[in-house]
């Protein structure tokens, strides 16, 4: 239901610092306590099994879809990435369109649009004809300015220290 005060929000998290994933995991797990049926679909990630991943294929009533192909910078062909983020948009479009579920995250989709994978006009036209009570959360460094335009919320995450800095690699259950 929505009315003046209640209506679906388009909120991005961006930056260079960690935490944008977990800021809408957050949500994603707001919206199931409130009844609230949410979606993931993670553009990027896809190789390696997160610690995400494997939880939220225990949880009923999320949708969490994993299509990418991993890091773009240990792809073997790019074409591939690219054919990958296309099929994650079209389904990513069709969960946002078909108003069923009241979040929608798009994890890492900003990689997408700066590498010209996907239009950011296409993208923004989905956006604008979603059903008025659905929220999007969109994730990823560097979103695009007309996506900021749009949004109702940005954070910025600023990386201020990290451990891979000195040498630290990625932790079990904090990192991935």
């Amino acid at each position: 239901m929505t009315d003046a005060k209640t209506r679906g929000l388009l909120v991005v998290y961006t930056g260079d610092g960690k935490g944008k994933t977990t800021a809408a995991l957050g949500a994603v797990f707001r919206a199931l306590g409130r009844g609230l049926k949410p979606a993931v679909v993670q553009f990027i990630k896809g190789k390696w099994k997160t610690g995400e991943r494997l939880y939220a294929e225990t949880i009923p009533g999320l949708v969490f879809l994993t299509m990418g192909r991993g890091f773009t910078w240990e792809s073997d062909d790019l074409s591939r990435d690219k054919r990958a983020a296309e099929a994650a948009w079209e389904e990513a479009a069709r969960l946002i369109g078909s108003g069923e579920h009241g979040l929608v995250v798009l994890d890492e989709l900003t990689y997408c649009l700066n590498y010209g994978w996907l239009s950011v006009d296409a993208v923004l036209a989905t956006l604008d004809r979603r059903p008025a009570h659905v929220h999007v959360v969109v994730t990823g460094r560097n979103a695009p300015e007309p996506l900021l335009e749009r949004a109702d919320l940005i954070t910025e995450m600023r990386a201020v220290r990290h451990p891979f800095t000195k040498g630290l690699p990625a932790q079990p259950g904090l990192d991935f």
